[in-house]
């Protein structure tokens, strides 16, 4: 017996597969080819979180955005880590909209855990902006475009840590 239908759960949703179908079936003859890296674009940290100063990039968009599919947002944008907003935009991001919410602000841009975390000497505190990325299905804008400039604007922010919170 399979260990996730013992204790009630279903096996995971095929995302990739459904995504191809879902293609397929408005009339797309290429199916997506997902990102796939021989080597993890990441690096070692290079000191103590307890040193580091952290930035968050996200992908809802700003308040005042766009609030539909046809309209999304195709820039990176930034946002001030002090008095930020109640909430962002997120309705025209695919999410399940059927059995959760967006209405917890800290679940997607979780600048008071993060303050706490920097209050406790855990982190040395957050950059004075976040970032947000645009949801795109293109590598190229990702790769050539979005990723340079979220780049730049880590170093502007003597980030030493990114955390990215996607929707």
């Amino acid at each position: 017996m399979n260990l996730n239908t013992k204790v009630g759960l279903t096996d995971p949703v095929g995302y990739m597969e459904r995504t191809r179908r879902y293609y397929r079936a408005l009339g797309y003859n290429n199916d997506y080819q997902w990102s796939q890296y021989d080597e993890v674009p990441f690096t070692k940290l290079i000191k103590p979180l307890s040193e580091s100063k952290v930035v968050i990039i996200t992908t809802s968009s700003p308040p005042g955005g766009p609030r539909d599919g046809n309209r999304k947002l195709k820039e990176v944008w930034s946002g001030s880590t002090e008095g930020t907003p109640a909430d962002l935009h997120t309705e025209y991001l695919a999410w399940d909209k059927k059995t959760t919410h967006m209405r917890d602000r800290e679940s997607y841009l979780p600048v008071l855990a993060l303050q706490a975390l920097a209050t406790e000497g855990r982190i040395s505190g957050l950059t004075e902006r976040f970032h947000g990325v645009p949801t795109t299905y293109s590598q190229m804008q990702t790769l050539n475009q979005d990723a340079p400039h979220i780049v730049e604007l880590c170093q502007e922010d003597r980030a030493d840590v990114a955390i990215l919170v996607p929707i």
